[in-house]
């Protein structure tokens, strides 16, 4: 399903590039840098996740990956080029962001996946809510009468009809109780598996960030502190900010 193009075999396989990335923020008199010269590389069909205290910069950090926002200072090349060379619209079915609350346009189930991708029929759609555990007769629901854990379902099947490369997940299990977050997790984990997306997360969670595996990146004031194998930086942190965050001493 996925339409990426292949790498050469023996390069370095980076779909995402951060370079000395900053976002400076005017607030009435006040400036406020939400992002401070942030570098980092990120490999196709891998597993990022963002920790770190509340104000530590990862959502905001997050919206620069897409040109939600736009840094300030620095830059960000997807498939070795610049973000502002993309026509945003064609960028955000590339590189699709999920956010916490997720939202669902008025109307069905259906509505909401045809205004992804308006000539799918049902038999199309089958396989789509079938990769996010939905019946297919849930296509002719309400929107409105969808638990939040089935929104956040619909809200990933229609990124997947997109075709993206990228998902950006902003606390995307926050609003769920525990066993509707771990049916949301491990669909998130079949779907990186299954289309080899990579997958960047935002998780307050140090144990779900420990439960999707991959990388691991610590964020403080802004700042990329600490990254590496998720298993290692939350067993063994090199920095204090790691440290102290993971003991639960910030939130």
């Amino acid at each position: 399903m996925n339409s990426s193009e292949p790498s050469s075999p023996g390069v370095e396989n980076k779909i995402l590039e951060v370079l000395e990335a900053s976002r400076l923020v005017v607030n009435k008199s006040e400036s406020i840098t939400t992002v401070e010269t942030v570098s980092f590389s990120f490999q196709k069909g891998e597993i990022y996740n963002l920790i770190g205290p509340s104000g530590a910069g990862k959502s905001s950090f997050l919206r620069l990956l897409n040109r939600l926002d736009e840094p300030t200072s620095g830059r960000i090349l997807f498939r070795g080029k610049p973000l502002n060379t993309y026509p945003p619209p064609e960028l955000r079915r590339r590189i699709v962001m999920l956010f916490q609350e997720p939202y669902l346009f008025s109307g069905t189930v259906l509505n909401n996946l045809e205004y992804c991708c308006p000539d799918n029929n049902r038999r199309d759609l089958s396989g789509v809510l079938e990769c996010v555990g939905l019946p297919l007769n849930m296509a002719d629901k309400d929107t409105a009468g969808l638990s939040v854990g089935e929104r956040q379902r619909v809200a990933l099947a229609r990124a997947i009809i997109l075709e993206p490369e990228v998902l950006l997940l902003d606390e995307p299990t926050s609003a769920l109780d525990p066993a509707s977050a771990r049916i949301v997790e491990d669909l998130i984990l079949g779907l990186v598996r299954q289309l080899c997306l990579t997958a960047i997360i935002v998780t307050h969670n140090p144990e779900q960030a420990q439960r999707f595996g991959g990388t691991t990146l610590m964020m403080a004031k802004g700042s990329l502190v600490e990254s590496g194998p998720t298993e290692k930086l939350l067993t063994d942190p090199k920095t204090e900010a790691a440290r102290k965050y993971i003991r639960r001493e910030v939130s």
